[in-house]
């Protein structure tokens, strides 16, 4: 019995697809535009679900990732704090939580020897950062604790890309010797291609051979560490920070002068991977859900115009004993086998726009090089095409089942006007999303605007940028330091096309400088936890000309700011960091600075102490120069700026800064080889205008105004059609009404202000619940906007209005085809 029910079951649900098919070729018009409407929808619920599932959903690409922290140190001045490399190894050796433990930071170094010198980003990693991640070379092996101690003989692991590109896959690599910044590494092994982290590197060294130089001994000295910990089997991240705690409490009282008030702060991998991101995901993906629910509306109002016309068809199989789910489960065949052809031109859409995505703002979405349509993504677009087949099919389905079969095949030519007030339902439906999603797209366009105006204390114009970084080996000295980016500097300078060149240790929008802490000379010293802190940079004279930071008070530095009046100094007892900032005198701080601590005296001639030690040197301020958008043109840390003269404190890693009087991106293969001329095996990376590298400051933003824009753009398209198909049908509908009404001496003039009316009543209705919603659901887009509140009365005002005048259009040429009714001729329409 139970196999003759199924037969039945499907040879009835053949027969429905079969003559659904049939009839969606019988109007392919129709067909057609659902189908569109379709693709469009669902592809960009596709697409932004993709990003979700990649970044927010799938877990990351290491065994049991869920039991993967990270962590970094966090003071009272700062939350986001990087690793002392003795807190880390005790941290490892007293902690009871964690399986292991690793540490890593990022650098880079020159590769000469084999080929064009080249810059590789790199990453110095402890052993037990792979073991953490459960992470295996692809060919050789990984670090062992014993390469990761001081002393020991230098190795390298390459990724993936570089083993590649460099030496052609080649397996004979192993074992082959790299000249790196100068000095011999073992190549021991080549990680597989997925494997990425920490991301954009392209080799990895033990960063425990560098723990040797005493600078990494200091507790108060963080050098960029970074931690990856696995939990034990049973171990809690809850767990975890109280054993910590535990730790850094113990550590401050045996190092009270380092480690005061210093604690650990502990986040699962995945959040940190995701960032500030989460948040705008969801919102994108809820107005694409906006987006197919107004496509819904719209294709269900047709269905129901398409329903109309069938209903004569369905009274015929009503009559010859077709039940009302019968007749339903037709209607809702046919709408799914819609919803299924749009899912899969929507998978081709998702496609491309998943490609548009990358190519508008490629580093503004974490993880993105896993975002793709696998068989999660696919089986979402089956479910939600489903799904939409039967929210836009029901209404029309179950309004066509409930047919009265002998009204109906006495009707010679009106509608039902029952089923006015769903249609018009729908509309309202249709323009409260839109209204939601252009306002949410309206405070989009403002808040980019605003921070596209944010003044950054610097000029973009002409200016282009590159790295250099000079090997320790080679450049041991100062004065070689020195020498080496004057002779540069003054090189360029003579270049055709160069109208200044300066160096500077980080350019601003890319939170690139460093931080160190100061006190005011002739203050009462702060509790070292409360030592406040300066975002600190290196930078030669013309730097603040060659970018137009102005100055405020004092002067700039100039050619008598060097280490001259260290002369007849002994400083055979300071290491190696203690003689490099003993050279400095002067210092220029930002406008924050002055007037944060001395907010009624004048700044210049006041002395400041580099750090808190007795040996520190106190420093001169000579200049008050204006404020500079570090972080980003949407951040602020809030912390003061102050800038060292090069000549005083010569880095080895220099940003060299261009002003050009023409493209500077003409000049980079000039620059390359005045670089060259000075040291053939000295390579620039990093090459970038000041306009990229705005462009990367705003990159999230510029992605999220653009999808947003582009949501709400095909909502008020498809709610203009809505409005336009629905006053065109209720023009049609009515057109027996409207011939009785110019017959009895109604005007075209009253006709006209009828069929407006009809439609504006629904719009402003529409639009009052848009407001709405609006007002509820923009809070949740607070984290992405700039100098905008969600609330903006402005915004909301201007979007009301721009709808109204949408809609109003919309009405218009329905309201002007009603005025050319002929009363005779639509008298004859009984």
């Amino acid at each position: 019995m139970a196999n003759a029910f199924n037969e039945v079951n499907m040879h009835t649900l053949w027969q429905d697809l079969r003559y659904g098919a049939r009839m969606l070729l019988k109007s392919p018009s129709v067909s057609i535009v659902v189908i569109l409407a379709l693709a469009l929808g669902i592809g960009a619920n596709t697409a932004i679900f993709s990003v979700i599932n990649s970044v927010l959903l799938r877990p990351l690409p290491y065994d049991q990732a869920d039991r993967l922290l990270f962590l970094n140190e966090r003071s009272r001045v700062m939350d986001e704090m990087s690793i002392s490399y003795p807190n880390f190894t005790d941290w490892r050796n007293q902690n009871h939580v964690f399986e292991k433990i690793g540490v890593y930071n990022r650098g880079s170094y020159n590769l000469t020897g084999s080929g064009d010198a080249e810059r590789i980003p790199t990453a110095q990693v402890s052993a037990d950062l792979f073991t953490a991640l459960r992470a295996n070379a692809l060919i050789g092996r990984v670090f062992t604790n014993d390469e990761d101690q001081p002393g020991a003989t230098p190795v390298v692991i390459l990724g993936y890309g570089l083993w590649q590109r460099r030496f052609g896959g080649q397996m004979s690599i192993l074992n082959q010797t790299l000249t790196l910044n100068g000095k011999s590494y073992t190549v021991i092994g080549v990680m597989p291609s997925d494997y990425a982290y920490p991301s954009r590197v392209d080799m990895w060294v033990p960063v425990g051979q560098l723990s040797g130089d005493p600078n990494w001994q200091q507790r108060g000295n963080h050098p960029g560490l970074y931690g990856v910990a696995r939990l034990k089997p049973g171990a809690t991240m809850a767990q975890a920070q109280a054993d910590m705690d535990n730790i850094a409490a113990n550590l401050e009282k045996q190092y009270p002068d380092s480690n005061a008030g210093d604690r650990v702060r502990i986040r699962p991998m995945l959040e940190v991977f995701v960032g500030d991101v989460r948040s705008t995901l969801w919102v994108l993906f809820g107005a694409v859900g906006f987006v197919l629910l107004i496509a819904c509306a719209n294709i269900a109002n047709l269905l129901l115009a398409r329903a109309t016309a069938r209903q004569k068809e369905m009274a015929i199989r009503a009559a010859l004993g077709a039940g009302r789910w019968r007749i339903a489960r037709q209607l809702l065949t046919e709408s799914v086998l819609l919803a299924i052809v749009g899912g899969a031109f929507g998978l081709l859409i998702a496609h491309w726009a998943i490609r548009f995505i990358l190519y508008v703002s490629p580093t503004a979405i974490p993880r993105s090089r896993e975002i793709s349509l696998d068989w999660k993504v696919l089986g979402f677009t089956l479910a939600l095409s489903f799904l939409t087949g039967i929210l836009f099919g029901l209404v029309p389905a179950m309004q066509a089942a409930e047919v009265d079969v002998h009204e109906t095949l006495k009707e010679t030519g009106r509608g039902v006007s029952g089923r006015h007030w769903l249609r018009s339902s729908l509309v309202i439906v249709e323009v409260a999303t839109t209204m939601v999603l252009l306002i949410g797209a309206g405070l989009m366009i403002r808040s980019f605007y605003r921070l596209q105006n944010v003044n950054p204390g610097f000029s973009y114009e002409h200016l282009t940028s590159f790295s250099v970084s000079l090997p320790q080996k080679k450049y041991v000295s100062e004065e070689q330091r020195s020498e080496f980016f004057n002779r540069l500097l003054e090189n360029l300078r003579t270049l055709p096309g160069v109208a200044s060149a300066a160096a500077a240790s980080g350019l601003p929008l890319g939170n690139n400088g460093w931080q160190t802490s100061f006190v005011v000379e002739g203050r009462p010293l702060p509790p070292r936890s409360e030592t406040p802190l300066m975002e600190a940079c290196t930078v030669t004279p013309d730097y603040f000309r060659a970018m137009k930071i102005p100055l405020l008070r004092g002067r700039y530095f100039d050619e008598h700011d060097n280490r001259s009046f260290l002369a007849g100094r002994d400083l055979s007892k300071y290491d190696e960091g203690e003689r490099l900032i003993s050279g400095s005198n002067v210092i220029i701080v930002d406008e924050e600075f002055a007037r944060r601590h001395w907010p009624d005296e004048e700044a210049v001639g006041k002395q400041i102490r580099f750090g808190s030690d007795a040996k520190a040197p106190v420093l001169t301020v000579v200049g008050v120069v204006g404020r500079v958008k570090m972080e980003g043109l949407a951040e602020d840390s809030h912390r003061v700026q102050g800038y060292f003269a090069f000549a005083q404190l010569p880095f080895n890693g220099m940003t060299v800064i261009i002003k050009a009087t023409g493209d500077p991106n003409q000049l980079i293969a000039a620059a390359r080889q005045q670089v060259k001329s000075i040291d053939p095996n000295q390579p620039i990376y990093n090459i970038r205008t000041m306009d990229e590298i705005r462009g990367e400051s705003v990159a999230p933003q510029r992605l999220n105004l653009t999808l947003l824009s582009i949501f709400a753009g095909i909502a008020l398209v498809l709610a203009i059609v809505g409005i336009y198909g629905v006053m065109s049908y209720s023009v049609t509908q009515r057109t027996h009404e409207i011939g009785i009404r110019m017959a009895i001496g109604a005007q075209p003039r009253d006709v006209f202000r009828m069929v407006i009316g009809h439609g504006m009543t629904l719009t402003i209705i529409g639009i009052a619940f848009g407001l709405v919603g609006a007002f509820a659901l923009t809070r949740l887009m607070t984290t992405m906007l700039f100098g905008v509140r969600p609330t903006d009365p402005m915004t909301f005002t201007i979007i009301a209005v721009l709808l109204t005048g949408v809609a109003l259009i919309a009405c218009y040429i329905p309201g002007r085809r009603a005025t050319k009714v002929d009363p005779v001729v639509s008298l004859r329409y009984e």
